[in-house]
């Protein structure tokens, strides 16, 4: 009888690795195969930006990357200092408040596929970013890594940059969760707020991001909330995010946010980062291991003080981030510093700069008629991406707004350079140099009056100003001294309008600032931090080939005391700090008080001007679940192309609680030619009618009287239409 082998059997691929399987049978495969020394090193940092994976099981490290404005350069192992690569310059995109000031959700998709592109090709698997922190006051240093004041807003604008990040199987992780509104005594500040303003102004982007973004990550912040550190807070961690939100991705800490091996196990964290200054300092060979979720964790689990309940939780979700990246094998290759995305910065930066003031249309300037044009301003000379912080850049170019000025030109006009004041001359941040040299041996007079000789020969005249990246200003670490600009700009404007009526101040700021000198002042413009391609975004505003559309995603005060957080509420804290103004932020605060803006929230202005019908509503009243329509027309009415944001407000007439005037509820930005006309058209449900309770602990809709407001900002009302809610 001849014999018969059987067919070679296929060996059988381990749960875990197989991408076909389930999400969470992957992961239980997992940490059911793992020791639980293995569990522990898979919760913390093995280096500056990663943490290890499982070399055993084939499960690699997680690497991360600053954000969320480029992909930060690299540093060594274990330190702060460059590693000194040569090939990891970056794109450098707006900061966020410009792209909240787009109100154009298409933007903020281009933001993220580009910059989660750059993220993918340097093998990076989780962006520290994007930041959606309420703008509670001018005076925070970080406010330029946020996108403003209205939770609406925001809420809409994270959510394309998620998804469109996350699409290179890179990990958005959402910062800084939550209530992180001063860098002064960050560390230790502990912040009092009821609960009615923190779910209806400061955690709504929050729940955006998790919810409609799939954000994979969220980073908690560094100050304490109910007397806990963010970083483990119960509240906040245990029964908001992943509780009531079903938040299933991972908590990483911000670096050093970590205080407490117990609250850190029990309290929501699932991955620590940065505890101590390097590596090194800490332990014989490895001080990763002392950190509050390394070896003390550990033994307060053998020892019985802890059980390994919490730590099984945290495991899983650390897998299942590696899993969704490092271990992904379906995601693209990336991209980075190609054209596209060098393209898809000066579309965001043009579309995001604010036109605020533009008396007898001094802007665009006419290159066929002013032929002799100063600059003035350190500004516009000065390198803006290296510096803030934690999102300080290292760029392959960065074209300044001179540079940008003189490159649009050409030979068409005589373009003149003055420096006007003197502010910061250095150009480093932990370890990249921008290469300037910034000195200067004149005085403060004698600039001024050089400066004001040259306006007065002048066909017309930029000043580019504002603030910088120096700590105390628009920097990570510390806060703002003053509303004021620094540097004695105030003197240098105000000799300018002196010298020359064809004036256009472009203040370069992630903040409102104060502007005495605005009646003399006939043209205005709010130019952010515009990244690598900063100068050649702003020349084509200046010039006229783009048309500015951007609106301010939040309220410029005329005087600090007219934002409520200075007004009511306090602001530092060293160690309570009262949100006493509750729910009344930015506009609803100024709406309140009856106070008008020096700009108000939603403002811009355009070359162009448009014509908003009266709308037209489905029906005039709504019930529990129902929906209505609003529709108006908008026209181009001028005669070049150009965009209006429509902006929707609903008003409560009465209610059992306190509420805002009017709040943003939805918002369309129509592009138009000129003589174009197009629809905005907006939704509304019971949801949006709704306010926190914070009493019953739940959102509620009380029956009654609304009225929506058809705007072009918080203050320039255009219409409005009662309706009732049954």
């Amino acid at each position: 009888m001849v014999g018969c082998t059987s067919a070679p059997q296929t060996p059988q691929i381990a749960v875990y690795l197989d991408e076909s399987k389930p999400m969470d049978e992957r992961v239980e495969d997992a940490l059911q195969r793992m020791t639980l020394r293995e569990k522990i090193d898979i919760i913390h940092a093995q280096s500056k930006f990663s943490s290890p994976g499982v070399e055993r099981l084939g499960i690699p490290e997680l690497w991360c990357t600053d954000g969320p404005h480029g992909i930060r350069p690299e540093v060594m192992w274990d330190e702060w200092d460059q590693a000194k690569w040569t090939n990891d310059s970056c794109t450098a995109f707006p900061a966020l408040p410009c792209l909240a000031a787009t109100w154009n959700p298409d933007m903020s998709a281009k933001y993220g596929k580009a910059i989660g592109e750059e993220a993918r090709y340097r093998e990076k698997d989780v962006l520290l970013g994007p930041g959606v922190n309420i703008y509670r006051t001018p005076m925070n240093g970080r406010n330029f890594e946020y996108m403003g004041e209205d939770p609406h807003l925001s809420s809409k604008m994270v959510v394309p940059y998620i998804q469109e990040v996350q699409k290179n199987g890179v990990a958005a992780c959402v910062k800084h969760f939550a209530l992180n509104n001063q860098e002064i005594e960050r560390h230790a500040v502990n912040v009092v707020v009821d609960d009615r303003a923190l779910y209806e102004i400061y955690l709504p982007a929050f729940k955006a991001a998790v919810q409609e973004g799939g954000a994979w990550a969220i980073m908690p912040a560094y100050n304490r909330y109910k007397g806990q550190h963010c970083c483990h807070n119960q509240y906040l961690l245990n029964d908001i995010l992943k509780g009531e939100w079903g938040f299933d991705g991972a908590t990483i800490s911000d670096w050093g946010g970590v205080h407490d091996t117990k609250e850190a196990a029990l309290h929501g964290l699932d991955l620590e980062f940065g505890s101590w200054t390097n590596g090194l300092n800490w332990g014989a060979s490895n001080a990763y291991d002392m950190y509050h979720m390394a070896m003390p964790y550990m033994k307060m689990i053998e020892s019985g003080e802890l059980t390994t309940k919490a730590l099984d939780d945290k495991v899983r979700r650390v897998l299942r981030l590696i899993f969704r990246t490092a271990m992904n094998t379906k995601k693209p290759f990336g991209s980075m510093n190609n054209e596209e995305h060098l393209e898809a910065a000066r579309e965001i930066a043009g579309e995001g700069i604010v036109l605020l003031k533009n008396d007898n249309n001094v802007l665009p300037f006419d290159l066929n008629k002013q032929k002799n044009i100063l600059v003035v301003g350190e500004n516009a000379i000065k390198m803006m991406t290296v510096g803030g912080g934690s999102s300080s850049l290292k760029v392959r170019k960065e074209f300044t707004p001179l540079d940008g000025i003189k490159l649009y030109v050409g030979d068409k006009a005589n373009i003149i350079y003055e420096r006007g004041y003197v502010g910061d001359v250095t150009g480093e941040y932990n370890g990249v140099k921008s290469g300037q040299d910034l000195s200067e041996n004149r005085s403060a007079e004698q600039l001024i009056a050089d400066a004001v000789a040259a306006a007065q020969k002048a066909d017309a005249v930029i000043f580019i100003g504002g603030l910088n990246k120096k700590e105390g200003q628009d920097c990570e670490g510390a806060d703002r001294s003053e509303l004021g600009l620094p540097y004695g700009q105030d003197a240098v404007i105000e000799a300018l309008a002196a010298a020359n009526k064809n004036l256009a101040v472009i203040n370069i700021s992630g903040n409102a600032v104060a502007m005495p000198w605005i009646e003399k002042v006939p043209s205005i413009m709010q130019g952010w931090f515009l990244g690598s391609e900063s100068g050649n975004a702003l020349a084509k505003v200046i010039f006229g080939e783009v048309n500015p559309s951007g609106h301010l995603p939040f309220t410029f005060p005329v005087k600090i005391e007219d934002n409520a957080a200075h007004a009511v509420g306090e602001w530092p804290g060293k160690e309570d700090v009262h949100y006493n103004e509750s729910i009344f932020v930015g506009y609803r605060w100024a709406d309140k008080e009856q106070i008008k803006a020096l700009f108000p929230f939603g403002h811009g202005l355009s070359y162009t001007t448009f014509a908003v019908s009266e709308p037209t509503i489905s029906k005039n009243s709504i019930k529990e679940g129902g929906k209505l329509t609003i529709k108006c027309k908008v026209t181009n009415t001028g005669n070049r192309e150009g965009a209006e944001v429509v902006q929707l407000y609903i008003g409560d007439h009465e209610s059992s609680l306190p509420r805002p005037v009017k709040e943003l509820k939805g918002f369309k930005k129509l592009h138009l030619a000129a003589g174009e006309s197009g629809v905005a058209e907006f939704t509304i449900t019971d949801e949006d009618l709704k306010f926190f309770d914070d009493k019953r602990h739940e959102w509620v809709a009380e029956a009654g009287s609304f009225t929506a407001y058809i705007a072009t900002s918080a203050e320039e009302i255009l219409h409005q239409v009662d309706f009732t809610l049954k």
